[in-house]
């Protein structure tokens, strides 16, 4: 091989400068993008990342592209990291069994449907080949766990072989990843970190964002969870369940008035759900945990159809002290710290006029519990402990609680 044949190095200084234009192209996401350590690569065909915040690069991809279309590219790469579409990968191939290099590929290209929707324009170009929602016929605006329901690999995806955004795009490790052990990648926390600065940024300037951006930031600092969904479930069950928020009405007379001449019957009325919750402010409930809880208040609030003014609060820790209306929930002092009772509780919630349809409990389980079932619904969500290896209580270190009664539905927090 002559000296004019060699391949060229990779060209720093154009990369740079094509980092420096996304930077102020999209300066909510400098701090991403000044994160990713860059890694010289012949087998990577164009740019992509690992889940430790390496960026691999083509010198040739670089050499032929424009420093206008690179940026774009930077972008799109630190969004995969960003959205975090590797772990997310891992969790869809987890519970619907995608397994193989082809699911993966379909991973890659709905991750990219998901980022490239509204990522370019607006001082940032389109990179040549980028993939859009439209390329696939399928409507703007979803996510990657949405996409992937909506295309299998075929004909339409036959000229997108070529696209690999690394493992983290899709979760799965290439050839030419470093691993956990090798230089400059970044730990879990180190990542948290710079997610949660970008998430800054765009709620603190949030006219220079799109709205994928303005979701995303919204979700990095108070995430989706899996057991809010449930509870959020449990909550409307108890709600509307028969009896459950029920009442008799004159205001429109009842059907079968018609067979009794002269008698007008009353007809049944639903009307929306009271709930009360009951907080354990025990000593046993870290702070964090009481600021979560004061999250599924307003969860329960949505799953109840948003009416605040049917949801009361109770702090409770061996008594219950204050019951707050949900109106006032800025002001919501858990004031607690000592033992644990909830009996106390469901006694003060039920004696409350009106009475609730139904009592969501949100306790870490160290508490004795009524002996009878309350006259409503009862949903408990329950903070982890691990009681395999022995929970402690207020005055037993040993003691592992017994599990919360058959007649209330139960819920895992985190």
């Amino acid at each position: 091989m002559t000296t004019t044949d060699a391949p060229s190095a990779l060209d720093l200084d154009k990369l740079f400068a094509a980092r420096l234009q996304a930077a102020r192209a999209r300066p909510y996401l400098a701090t991403a993008l000044f994160a990713l350590h860059t890694v010289e690569s012949r087998e990577v065909p164009t740019m992509a990342v690992d889940r430790y915040w390496r960026c691999y690069v083509s010198p040739g991809f670089v050499a032929r592209t424009p420093v206008e279309e690179l940026a774009g590219v930077w972008v799109h790469e630190v969004s995969h990291l960003l959205r975090d579409h590797h772990g997310r990968s891992d969790r869809v191939a987890r519970q619907r069994g995608l397994t193989g290099p082809g699911e993966r590929l379909r991973m890659n290209i709905a991750a990219d449907c998901e980022i490239n929707d509204d990522v370019y324009g607006d001082g940032l170009a389109r990179p040549k080949g980028a993939v859009y929602p439209s390329t696939l016929h399928l409507e703007p605006g979803e996510l990657m766990e949405d996409y992937l329901y909506q295309f299998r690999l075929g004909s339409r995806t036959q000229n997108l072989a070529w696209l690999d955004c690394g493992s983290g795009a899709d979760g799965l490790e290439r050839e030419w990843d470093l691993g956990p052990d090798g230089a400059h990648g970044l730990s879990a926390h180190e990542q948290d970190a710079v997610r949660f600065r970008v998430a800054q940024g765009i709620t603190g300037r949030p006219g220079n964002a799109s709205k994928g951006w303005k979701r995303w930031a919204e979700e990095a600092f108070h995430p989706p969870q899996p057991w809010r969904e449930l509870l959020g479930a449990a909550v409307r069950s108890a709600a509307s369940g028969p009896g459950a928020g029920e009442d008799y009405t004159y205001g429109r007379p009842s059907r079968r008035s018609t067979g009794l001449p002269g008698v007008v019957l009353p007809s049944l009325r639903r009307r929306p759900p009271r709930v009360s919750v009951v907080i354990d402010t025990s000593g046993s409930v870290s702070d964090a945990e009481l600021g979560s809880a004061l999250l599924e208040v307003a969860a329960i609030s949505s799953a109840v159809g948003g009416r605040r003014d049917l949801v009361t609060v109770l702090a409770c820790d061996a008594a219950t002290r204050v019951v707050h209306p949900l109106c006032q929930a800025e002001g919501i002092l858990l004031v607690g710290g000592g033992g644990t009772d909830l009996r106390a509780g469901f006694a003060k919630a039920l004696r409350s006029h009106p009475r609730p349809d139904a009592i969501v409990v949100l306790t870490d389980g160290q508490t004795p519990w009524p002996s009878a079932q309350p006259a409503c619904r009862t949903v408990i969500g329950l903070f982890p402990r691990d009681h395999g290896r022995g929970s402690w209580s207020e005055d037993n270190p040993d003691h592992v609680p017994r599990r919360p009664p058959a007649w209330a539905r139960v819920v895992e927090i985190g």
